[in-house]
């Protein structure tokens, strides 16, 4: 029999589901809606010889880099010579493309976990001893149980002088791929576990910066600003001035004359309601000796590598602390903030929070909008021009209310809605003044229509508002409680 006749034959026999299809017809002949197959894992690549289309590194190269990422943790080796192979791999992976960093990550992941079996039998031998005088003993087991090869790995990267930088733009590289590979969950959780600690404000240095700094740290500012950008190098040295403008960071000795956090502060006679003074390079200044309140306008992470890891905190308690040193007369220290997730907000709550109006302001926003009852669509389009709504305009007082409850009242798994004022409210700061056209920038417009807000740092009621905030009550001052709505 031909191989065609054998063919033909097996077909009549009703054996086709048994016929091999190439994979061009296959995927022809799939539904459309039908699911993708999922990636092989790497386990299943490194017993092939050939990779799929989509697949960066080859089999044979996805088995060499395993194997170099083993030998930095050989036991037969010393750290010292752990730490050379892990910068050899650091090395190749900066060289490498992103889909080939992608294999980097996924054999971190899948192949250096925690010994499952060792792991559940002494989680069952911990179980077994709660109570008993073996407890303490059998805590100690599961910890060491639950510390993973991965653990050991990276922090023999951290051993060469540049590997905390390696490890900090690994993770950068990784956060953004999270949701859709879960399998990097584990190795980013470690990441931030071993970042957490390395980067304790207790190994941190408090730096002040100023104009006389290198030009490659304040260069390194005007890339990192990440609320009000820095527009030159006059802009940056009027932020910089030694009369009444002040920046400090935070430090790391591992990552030199690289600030980690940053803050500005302003140096004046009152709370300041708008950023438009404050950046303005021909207001004259006041004498720091005069100055009664510290602003704090601006305040910026720089490593994406290092989210969720909180030193912001610290860094403001350190800073004024640091000011009240050199100038006792200051007696109030507060910021100027922007309101980025109120606009957002907005849109998707304005409907919620029109029948809480009283029937003399929904007629007046009703005339004004053109709709009576006044919808949630026109009243957006209205206050969108919200530059040109002089002081006593029902929307103008709308949209002040609107801002007071998504600062106040808005929470989210019990914190508050906006990430500004999470930052700030989480350090026991209160809500305590909204400033109309603080920011009239495009940004600030896009952001929250320019509405800008000061928060309070009361020295005395700090830890007061954190536990408030813990029971999910935001502290707020009498003027922002004022333009709550009424509860429907």
């Amino acid at each position: 029999m031909s191989a065609t006749e054998w063919f033909q034959a097996r077909l009549r026999s009703g054996e086709k589901s048994k016929v091999p299809v190439a994979p061009e017809a296959a995927a022809r002949s799939a539904p459309k809606n039908a699911p993708k197959p999922s990636a092989r894992s790497t386990a299943e690549r490194l017993l092939v010889t050939l990779r799929k289309a989509d697949e960066a590194l080859s089999p044979r190269a996805l088995r060499r880099v395993l194997a170099d990422l083993q030998a930095v943790i050989d036991p037969r080796v010393s750290e010292v010579e752990g730490g050379r192979r892990a910068h050899a791999i650091a090395e190749a992976y900066r060289a490498a493309t992103t889909e080939e960093r992608r294999d980097y990550w996924a054999l971190m992941s899948e192949h250096f976990a925690a010994d499952a079996q060792k792991l559940k039998t002494a989680r069952d031998q911990h179980q077994s001893a709660v109570g008993t005088p073996d407890e303490g003993q059998a805590e100690l087991r599961l910890r060491r149980a639950l510390v993973s090869p991965r653990m050991r790995l990276l922090q023999r990267f951290a051993v060469e002088p540049e590997g905390m930088r390696f490890l900090v733009d690994l993770r950068a590289d990784l956060l953004p791929h999270l949701k859709a590979d879960k399998r990097l969950l584990s190795l980013d959780a470690e990441l931030e576990q071993l970042f957490s600690t390395w980067f304790d404000v207790a190994f941190l240095e408090l730096r002040r910066i100023d104009w006389d700094s290198p030009a490659s740290l304040i260069e390194k500012l005007i890339r990192y600003e990440a609320v009000h950008d820095i527009k030159s190098w006059s802009d940056v040295k009027n932020r910089l001035d030694d009369s009444d403008r002040r920046c400090y960071g935070f430090f790391h000795p591992r990552l030199p004359n690289e600030p980690l956090i940053f803050v500005e502060v302003a140096l004046v006679d009152r709370i300041s309601d708008g950023i438009t003074p404050l950046l303005d390079e021909a207001a004259v200044p006041v004498l720091p000796a005069k100055a009664t309140t510290a602003i704090f306008y601006s305040i910026s992470n720089t490593q994406n590598g290092l989210r969720g890891v909180s030193f912001g905190d610290s860094l403001i308690k350190r800073v004024v602390e640091t000011l009240q040193d050199e100038l006792p007369r200051l007696k109030t220290f507060a910021t100027l903030s922007p309101i980025p997730g109120f606009r957002t907000w907005l849109a998707k709550n304005a409907a919620e929070l029109l029948p809480r109006l009283d029937e003399k302001r929904e007629a007046e926003i009703g005339r004004l909008v053109g709709s009576l009852p006044p919808t949630a669509e026109r009243l957006l389009a209205a206050v969108d021009a919200a530059t040109s709504l002089d002081a006593r305009s029902p929307l103008r007082q709308w949209l002040l209310q609107a801002a007071a409850e998504y600062l106040g009242r808005a929470l989210v798994d019990g914190t508050p809605a906006d990430p500004v004022a999470r930052f700030h409210l989480g350090n026991g700061a209160r809500v305590e003044r909204l400033n109309w056209a603080g920011d009239p920038s495009p940004k600030g417009h896009k952001q929250s229509y320019g509405l800008m807000v000061n928060y309070l740092y009361d020295l005395k009621r700090l830890d007061k508002h954190r536990t408030w905030l813990a029971d999910g009550k935001v502290a707020v001052s009498g003027d922002i409680e004022s333009l709550y709505f009424k509860k429907g």
